[in-house]
């Protein structure tokens, strides 16, 4: 008899990530509110961090607006996105850390089988690392669980993958 199986992820496309960056960079030179201001939007890809560094609050709160609409505009999870508390920069400047989080961690992955398994189908939930694999011997009861899943609002946004 077939098993069929597939992986829950909580991945973020870096490279949309980078895309909405570079267009977030592009309207903050445009706009007049942040004429000769020296705020700036900056990612390191391989940390997976983005830094605003802005004059003063006001300008931070906008800058966070900008960087969050393009975002969402290019199909990124604004979950996957830790803002860190703004901190004193250079000269009275403020600088303010964006962590972007991949992966499900050991709690949220207990929880997340827990929900699976409280359901009551036929399924298999393993933790396998950073993902969950979830296996059954029905494809309807896969596709069920998908379904309930996607209906939840979990902390962290989730990808299914690999689905055989």
């Amino acid at each position: 008899m077939a098993n069929f199986s597939f992986d829950i992820v909580s991945e973020v496309d870096l490279q949309e990530v980078d895309n909405a960056v570079n267009q977030a960079c592009k309207e903050l030179a445009q706009r007049y509110d942040f004429k000769n201001s020296k705020s700036s939007i900056a990612f390191d890809r391989k940390e997976k961090i983005i830094t605003l560094i802005a004059d003063d609050d006001f300008k931070l709160r906008a800058l966070t607006d900008i960087l969050a609409t393009r975002l969402a505009k290019r199909g990124v999870a604004l979950k996957s996105l830790k803002f860190n508390p703004p901190e004193k920069a250079f000269e009275g400047y403020l600088r303010q850390r964006v962590d972007i989080n991949m992966g499900i961690d050991k709690e949220k992955a207990k929880e997340l089988t827990g929900i699976i398994k409280n359901l009551g189908l036929k399924v298999q939930a393993q933790i396998e690392g950073e993902k969950i694999k979830v296996s059954s011997a029905k494809k309807d009861e896969l596709q069920a669980v998908i379904a309930h899943i996607r209906g939840l609002d979990f902390s962290l946004p989730l990808n299914f993958c690999n689905y055989r």
